[in-house]
């Protein structure tokens, strides 16, 4: 993997377990699904280390290698930056109201290089790659592109990026991407079409789809969230608050809290010991709120063209995820349901409101995705959701890239291929796969 030394362990210390017919599998590196012929369900992870053990010299998300899947260590990761707010806490009127910081803002440890928590999923699925994989395949609404864009670079890692233009802005690298990395941009689309693409382009000989929520590396990568938090505060909050889009980092954070208490981490919260996840979306397209709020484990679906022009509307684009795993088993229904959570939805007005007064409290800049969050914090507290004296755990999934900016020169990316009416699947199949065989030898 690229020019780079990785510190290699070999032995995997975990192995996987399907959430609903309880089968264990040892892992390959790439493996997704549970082949038994039962509803849909998420695999997860089960550590031989049963202690929240953090390796205290390393300062990146290896810090908790002992409870990430991987087989080996990839210099230069990052990790969350968890504070208690004072500013914050005194305006919203919540004592005990800590951030959890992703993104870059080096004054508070931040080094998380392409600006949000996507770097922790990325790291953590190279890492857990088997010893030569083939192309990885990353269908994304613009960060997780970026993450993996800037990662896969400098570890010459061949990977394939889809991303709707509306994400091109997003991919805003320290360096040019490397060439075994390949961006694909489709014009007129959006994040459900770079999905349904990335599927197609995944069964091909020499692709491997990386596979979204569905890859224990990404979620036991943004899992470290939580660990960083329960580091920071001593005990599970009682109230956890995140804007989602496919909710990847709701259902992470459950899934590690579930562990930490199991390893005995201690917590003042009401439900059986679990924070409450409080979930947010934009108002203009909230397929998860909808669905949550009508009482329904499946989604309440509109048109695709309603759909569509919802996504054009919503002020957080990152969170339009048109297919969310919401009804799977273990997946965002079930994590709501078990924590005792909530979806809110916010208003464009005023999650502006918010951004502003989350860079004029703290002086950093935060993503549009954040900004959501924050706002449904505010909301929350305004309408009496919790107690003033729960902890609270805020967590502003990216930030900083305007200060990254400032202090640096980072580069647009640049397209390998654009697809201007995305058509027959096959057509752009065929096109992308051109784009590999000359370089790679992919047959």
């Amino acid at each position: 993997m690229g020019d780079i030394a990785v510190e290699v362990w070999g032995k995997r210390h975990y192995s996987l377990v399907c959430s609903c017919c309880s089968k264990q599998y040892a892992d390959d590196g790439v493996m997704l699904t549970c082949p038994n012929g039962h509803e849909p369900a998420l695999l997860q992870t089960e550590y031989t280390e049963k202690n929240f053990t953090p390796v205290q010299e390393d300062e990146g998300i290896f810090r908790y290698r002992h409870w990430l899947p991987v087989v080996r260590e990839i210099p230069g990761s990052g990790r969350p930056v968890v504070f208690r707010s004072e500013r914050l806490s005194r305006l919203v009127g919540i004592p005990d109201l800590w951030v959890a910081f992703n993104g870059y803002w080096p004054e508070r440890g931040g080094h998380l290089e392409t600006g949000t928590f996507k770097e922790l999923e990325a790291y953590t699925v190279l890492g857990r790659l088997p010893e030569d994989p083939v192309v990885l395949v990353v269908a994304s609404a613009g960060n997780t592109a970026a993450a993996f864009a800037s990662v896969c670079s400098r570890y010459g890692q061949p990977c394939l990026l889809i991303v709707p233009e509306v994400g091109l802005g997003r991919l805003i690298l320290p360096e040019v991407l490397h060439p075994s990395v390949r961006l694909v941009v489709l014009e007129d689309a959006d994040y459900a079409d770079a999905i349904a693409l990335s599927e197609a382009v995944g069964k091909l000989n020499g692709f491997q789809l990386e596979g979204g929520v569905r890859n224990v590396g990404r979620r036991d990568g943004l899992a470290t969230v939580m660990y960083s938090a329960v580091e920071a505060m001593g005990e599970l909050p009682d109230f956890y608050f995140q804007a989602v889009g496919s909710a990847a980092g709701g259902i992470a954070v459950h899934e590690a809290a579930k562990r930490l208490m199991a390893a005995g981490a201690p917590s003042n919260a009401s439900k059986e010991g679990l924070p409450r996840l409080f979930l947010s979306q934009n108002e203009s397209f909230a397929p998860i709120h909808r669905a949550w709020q009508a009482g329904q484990r499946f989604l309440v679906r509109g048109s695709v063209e309603d759909d569509k022009r919802a996504v054009r509307r919503a002020f957080a684009d990152e969170l339009t995820n048109r297919f969310p795993p919401y009804a799977v088993h273990s997946g965002v229904y079930d994590v709501l349901v078990e924590s005792g959570g909530d979806v809110l939805a916010v208003d464009g007005e005023s999650a502006r409101a918010a951004r502003e007064m989350f860079r004029d409290i703290e002086s950093i800049d935060i993503e549009p995705a954040s900004a959501v969050a924050v706002a449904s914090l505010l909301s929350a507290v305004r309408e009496g959701r919790m107690r003033r004296d729960s902890s609270v755990l805020l967590n502003v999934t990216g930030g900083g890239r305007a200060r990254r900016a400032r202090d640096h020169s980072p580069i647009q990316a640049e397209p390998s291929l654009r697809i201007a009416s995305l058509g027959p699947l096959e057509e752009a199949v065929n096109q992308i796969a051109g784009l590999f065989s000359v370089d790679l030898q992919i047959s």
